[in-house]
């Protein structure tokens, strides 16, 4: 249980306060918090005591404002991707591992990336992380020039100077993804697309090219789609309304998959009876019980400690900007696939 703070006019304890439990001097009490000499081994255990009694907590943030350094990273993420907000939990633990803490801004319907990015270059960052940014290619060089920054999830061609990218192999997810349906025996597989998110070409691709291994080339088809729950459900409406069905789909990810799930269910739709549905990202939404998603999982802890390891590195000197990590994907099967029908 926490001590009790002695202080009671609900001020924050400041040194002074321990001061004068300690009985000692303010700069008495300086020395021993910053661990400089000049104490005896019994006047530190009275003052780190009487720390302790009131409550004391070193105040690390201006410790830091007054060397120049705040060691705070800044985070844009999309406030309506759930895999951001997975892979914004694991970066917490990243940040805190190497010793930085995070700074959030997210971006929203009404509320640009530019808008998001501004207030974390305020809050004096040392470096940016950018989850799935559409930002151009010059905008990003603009942001770089300022300070290290991580792109997570978006493939760069050509590479952008001073940006460290960090992705899943998105086609190899996609193509893991036909591989399984193709085993269980479906040929006519759809894909919902993400339009121009990032991803969504190297998902497209990955699609096309398991296809045409299988031999079935001929059997691509690819419906409109996006992000959203709700390009799931407009997806699964013209997919309905169109004949013949598919026996499978291969969503743009778990969010565009669960829209689909929840229309297809409205319309009648059995699944995995009548059409199975593979998912993206592994998020939250696909490990409820009652989705028990069969999804393509990117790997969360990694790519964030490749983010946070790759701008904390620029900032300590080490590894040149630039650079590309690639994280290897892999294939859950949950509830929503199935052996294909017989005819």
């Amino acid at each position: 249980m926490p001590p009790t703070p002695a202080v009671s006019d609900g001020r924050r304890p400041t040194l002074a306060d321990v001061a004068a439990r300690a009985g000692v001097s303010t700069a008495l009490v300086s020395i021993v918090m910053r661990g400089a000499k000049g104490a005896s081994t019994a006047t530190r255990e009275r003052v780190m005591a009487a720390a302790q009694e009131i409550g004391y907590r070193p105040d690390s943030r201006a410790r830091l404002l007054r060397s120049n350094r705040t060691r705070l990273i800044g985070v844009q993420f999309e406030i309506q991707e759930p895999f951001h907000a997975d892979l914004v939990e694991r970066l917490y633990s990243a940040a805190e591992a190497a010793g930085y803490q995070l700074a959030l801004s997210a971006v929203a319907a009404s509320r640009s990336e530019r808008q998001a990015v501004e207030p974390l270059l305020g809050d004096r960052c040392e470096a940016l992380i950018l989850l799935g940014p559409k930002a151009s290619p010059a905008r990003l060089a603009e942001l770089a020039a300022l300070l290290p920054v991580a792109s997570v999830a978006r493939r760069l061609r050509p590479a952008v100077p001073g940006v460290h990218v960090v992705r899943t192999a998105d086609d190899e997810g996609a193509r893991q993804a036909v591989d399984h349906l193709v085993t269980l025996g479906h040929r006519d597989i759809l894909h919902i697309d993400g339009g121009r998110a990032p991803g969504a070409a190297e998902r497209r691709r990955g699609y096309r090219t398991a296809m045409t291994d299988h031999g079935l080339g001929d059997r691509v088809r690819i419906l409109p789609g996006g992000l959203t729950e709700q390009d799931g459900a407009a997806a699964a409406r013209a997919l309905v309304d169109a004949t013949p069905w598919p026996t499978a789909v291969l969503a743009f990810n778990d969010a565009c998959a669960t829209g689909l799930l929840g229309a297809l269910f409205r319309a009648g739709v059995q699944v995995p009876g009548e059409i199975s549905v593979v998912g993206f990202d592994d998020s939250r939404v696909a490990r409820l019980p009652h989705v028990d998603l069969t999804t393509v999982a990117q790997d969360t802890s990694r790519i964030a400690q490749l983010a946070v390891a790759a701008v904390t590195a620029r900032l300590e000197g080490g590894v040149p900007p630039g650079r590309e990590d690639v994280v290897a994907p892999r294939l859950v099967v949950r509830g929503t696939t199935a052996p294909r029908r017989n005819p």
